[in-house]
């Protein structure tokens, strides 16, 4: 039994120090670094929750018969999926401290925007072009799309291991005499 247990101790400390440590990008902790695009372009970000981008297509059909309008109810929702901790990397930097970043490996048109957010202590969450109550409107594809007000708090993550480089320098000074 205590080898039984010992063993499962074992292989949790394995698997836990093998995965990633994701942090949340944030406007200092690019600032303090210096980086660059083509050196964020570097970078595997990870969205930090689900997100998920829908769309009506198509609002149903009308028909006149007879003088009047006749409304069918036929809706064409598409919607595109994007799991907690999808990988994606950034295409460029549209303007100020934003990033575009891409999520499809074939297509660098499907990309979503993400800014520092000053009511998130500067962390890069998605931007929408209008945040309302209950949704927000993103452009990915060139096709403008809903997401939820959740989104709001979707956060870039990376992969950012800290090593002990860090040097201190003390001095005792031994006073003075007359």
């Amino acid at each position: 039994m205590k080898y039984l247990l010992f063993l499962s101790a074992v292989t949790l400390m394995t698997l836990t120090s093998c995965s990633p440590r994701l942090s949340p990008l944030t406007k200092s902790l690019r600032q303090e670094n210096g980086w660059s695009e083509k050196e964020l372009s570097k970078i595997q970000f990870y969205l930090s929750e689900d997100l998920i981008l829908s769309r009506q297509r198509n609002r149903g059909t009308t028909e006149i018969v007879q003088g009047r309008v006749r409304v069918q109810n036929g809706k064409d929702i598409e919607e595109v999926i994007f799991k907690r901790g999808t990988p994606g990397v950034v295409l460029f930097t549209p303007k100020g401290d934003n990033l575009a970043i891409g999520f499809d490996s074939r297509d660098d048109s499907k990309f979503l925007v993400f800014g520092p957010n000053p009511k998130q202590s500067g962390r890069y969450t998605l931007l929408a072009s209008d945040w309302t109550r209950y949704k927000g409107k993103v452009t990915y594809a060139g096709n403008t799309w809903e997401v939820s007000a959740s989104s709001s708090d979707i956060n870039l993550l990376l992969d950012l291991k800290k090593r002990g480089t860090s040097s201190k320098r003390i001095q005792q000074e031994s006073g003075r005499r007359l």
